[in-house]
């Protein structure tokens, strides 16, 4: 079988850098460009963070795309007090080899879609998703193309961590979450409820650290600063390793479980801005539009991420 073809939207971060590790290294997807959007950090950082990982992981051949440097109708929040003032502190930036493409992040996914047979190209959305409801808004001829959407962002049982009822990704942009989730295209939901079970506890860093490669060596010392915060936050050994349930989802769906649900976006009150309204008991009789994912099996999915950083 042919190695599915994905294009990674994302705002690295330490977990979006952790994701793009854990595509470069599997033969089963064949990662077509890397679109950057503001997020974590701002965008100028998100871009060229996107880009290091990529010469770290030894794949200064993949392109990267700086997208939208702000929200659709709103100020941008950023998160330097997860991921520190550059995004991936933990390891000593540098500017990457490979410039960035002069092409714009939309136009790039845009052309990728039209480009493609139907049904050919998934979108991995990392962080706010500005990038693909302008892709939607204004091409909404290629929706019909996208062989599927799997983002991270979310929380339903397990509440938010931005604000108590909202998850960072959809809180920074609500308006652009509402659109995807409205587009009609197929979605996969990675939300907080699962994220929050696969920690990177230290006998797992240990274990990421001990294969011995400069991949693996950077990722262990990132996710070394990364935890400190969750860990101090939730009381827990390790933090959530949020962003590469995306990209575990298409090399192994069977290590997870979750339901056809409706969701909807909450967009107009202070209180609850950004919440994902997940209707999983089927009370509204609200159209079915995302796979919201559950569960996981963390042990599966950590053994999968080390000996695949470990490849590369």
């Amino acid at each position: 079988m042919p190695p599915r073809k994905i294009i990674i939207d994302t705002d690295p971060g330490q977990d979006d850098a952790a994701a793009i590790m854990l595509a470069l290294a599997s033969p089963e997807l064949d990662v077509l460009g890397i679109t950057a959007v503001a997020g974590n950090v701002p965008l100028a950082l998100t871009a060229r963070n996107a880009g290091m990982i990529s010469e770290i992981c030894g794949r200064g051949d993949v392109a990267v795309f700086a997208g939208a440097d702000r929200p659709l109708q709103r100020k941008l929040v950023t998160a330097e007090h997860v991921h520190g003032k550059t995004g991936l502190d933990g390891v000593e930036p540098f500017e990457p080899a490979r410039p960035l493409e002069p092409m714009h992040a939309v136009d790039f996914i845009i052309e990728t879609l039209r480009e493609h047979p139907a049904g050919d190209v998934t979108l991995c959305a990392l962080g706010p998703l500005t990038n693909i409801a302008t892709v939607i808004e204004r091409a909404p001829g290629v929706v019909p193309k996208i062989r599927e959407i799997v983002l991270m962002g979310g929380g339903f049982f397990e509440g938010g961590n931005i604000t108590p009822s909202a998850e960072f990704n959809i809180y920074v942009d609500p308006e652009a979450a509402r659109i995807v989730f409205n587009s009609g295209a197929p979605i996969t939901m990675m939300p907080l409820d699962v994220t929050h079970k696969v920690l990177t506890t230290r006998s797992r860093v240990e274990r990421l650290r001990a294969n011995g490669n400069r991949p693996s060596l950077v990722m262990a010392d990132m996710l070394e600063f990364f935890e400190r915060y969750d860990e101090h936050k939730y009381g827990t050994d390790g933090g959530p390793l949020h962003d590469p349930t995306v990209v575990a989802w298409l090399i192994d769906p069977g290590m997870f479980d979750g339901r056809r649900s409706n969701v909807e976006i909450e967009t107009g009150s202070d209180l609850t801005l950004g919440a994902t309204v997940v209707d999983w008991w089927k009370v509204t009789g609200r159209p079915e539009n995302a796979f919201v994912v559950r569960n996981v099996d963390a042990d599966r999915f950590f053994d999968l991420f080390i000996d695949r950083v470990g490849r590369l």
